[in-house]
């Protein structure tokens, strides 16, 4: 039988007399520098539609990136992403809408700019570095200056990306991640005003490739550009973004700050997608949510009002909103169905008596049976996110 208790509540780590800017900080450092959010966007998207015969690849996105922001375009395969990323190069002209870079109109309204004339570098999946030259050369080959400047700037590169005595190797004397640095140099080094990555992690393994997230955003920060990035990569875009754009079907259904993403998502796609995520069925009524883990405070939902009450909805919660504990069989709330290790926690499966199926996150050295009967508790000291059904 399922507890009817309410579930105690923390306050929210977020204090409401925080700004806006303090509750939705950057995953940068302080001595990152910041993109200006009181500036002219320095890319610009409005209402751009991509068809390729019937099918709509990308629907009426619009979409400003400001100075010195990263912002990642997230989704499944399919979503629209890579090719948003390829109008914005030249590679594909939009069927409608228009896109402007610095201000100008390169795409829409009887224009069109071609990849060669717009002021955007380009980092590729498989970084596409020439073999038959040297690393200081493939940085040099969108150099137009004088051997002098064009010296100066692939030294200052090769320190920015912390390969200063490699300029002499050629691309199969490096390793992945030096690669990468050299394809994300060659890139800056006639200083676009727009850097775009494809994918730019997904030929590397799972150690390097966490590694380079930092070292990526590192470089791109300190180097003071704006970069546009796509991805089906979660932890991915959540850890190297300044904002964050989820799309669907064509469509962006959300984009905000990575932490206001996965901590408020807009809609149930965007909750599934972002993380691991399970959904609670419930009824509002008298302030109070009903559930198959207990009856609990209607304030703990976020953005709840009254006039709600007497709806279902379905509550979002993750494996850290839930603790479970060993209970009988006329306490419990469901039974352990199977568990995940991965390495310092268990993420144990857990089916409602309801039938519903939720998730739940323990230290290693807590350990449950299959089959055990569990009681659960909420214990997440944020509000939730909820959905009317």
């Amino acid at each position: 039988m399922a507890h009817t208790q309410p579930v105690e509540r923390t306050q929210s780590a977020r204090d409401a007399s925080e700004s806006p800017a303090e509750a939705n900080e950057s995953p940068a450092d302080a001595a990152e520098s910041p993109a200006d959010t009181s500036a002219d966007p320095v890319l610009s998207l409005s209402d751009v539609t991509k068809e390729f015969g019937p099918e709509t690849a990308v629907d009426g996105v619009s979409l400003d990136v400001k100075p010195g922001e990263l912002l990642t375009f997230l989704g499944p395969s399919g979503c629209g992403k890579t090719t948003t990323l390829r109008t914005i190069a030249g590679l594909e002209e939009p069927t409608e809408g228009e896109i402007a870079l610095g201000g100008e109109t390169v795409a829409g309204g009887g224009a069109f700019v071609p990849p060669e004339g717009r002021d955007v570098g380009i980092v590729f999946q498989n970084f596409a570095l020439f073999p038959h030259l040297t690393v200081r050369e493939n940085i040099a080959f969108g150099l137009d200056g004088d051997a002098d400047a064009n010296a100066a700037r692939v030294d200052e590169l090769l320190d920015l990306v912390d390969l200063p005595e490699h300029g002499g190797k050629t691309p199969d004397q490096l390793s992945g991640g030096q690669k990468q640095r050299v394809a994300l140099a060659r890139s800056l080094a006639p200083e676009p005003e727009v850097l775009l990555l494809d994918e730019p992690f997904s030929n590397l393994d799972v150690r390097l490739r966490v590694e380079m997230r930092e070292e990526v955003r590192r470089i791109l920060k300190e180097a003071g550009v704006t970069a546009v990035s796509v991805t089906h990569d979660q932890e991915e875009a959540l850890s190297i973004s300044d904002r964050v754009a989820v799309m669907n079907d064509g469509t962006i259904e959300q984009v905000g700050r990575p932490e206001s993403v996965f901590e408020r998502p807009e809609s149930k796609f965007v909750a599934s997608f972002l993380g691991r995520a399970s959904f609670l069925e419930g009824h509002l009524r008298d302030g109070k949510v009903e559930t198959g883990i207990g009856r609990f405070d209607a304030v703990t939902l976020e953005g709840y009002d009254t006039v709600y009450d007497g709806a279902p909805v379905d509550v979002l919660v993750r494996p850290d909103d839930l603790r479970a504990s060993p209970a009988s069989a006329e306490q419990a709330d469901g039974t352990i169905v199977s568990r995940q290790y991965v390495g310092p926690s268990f993420i144990y499966r857990v089916e409602l008596d309801s039938g519903e199926v939720v998730h739940c996150l323990h230290n290693h050295v807590e350990e449950f049976d299959l089959d055990e009967a569990v009681r659960l508790e909420l214990t997440a000291a944020h509000p939730l996110a909820w959905y009317p059904r």
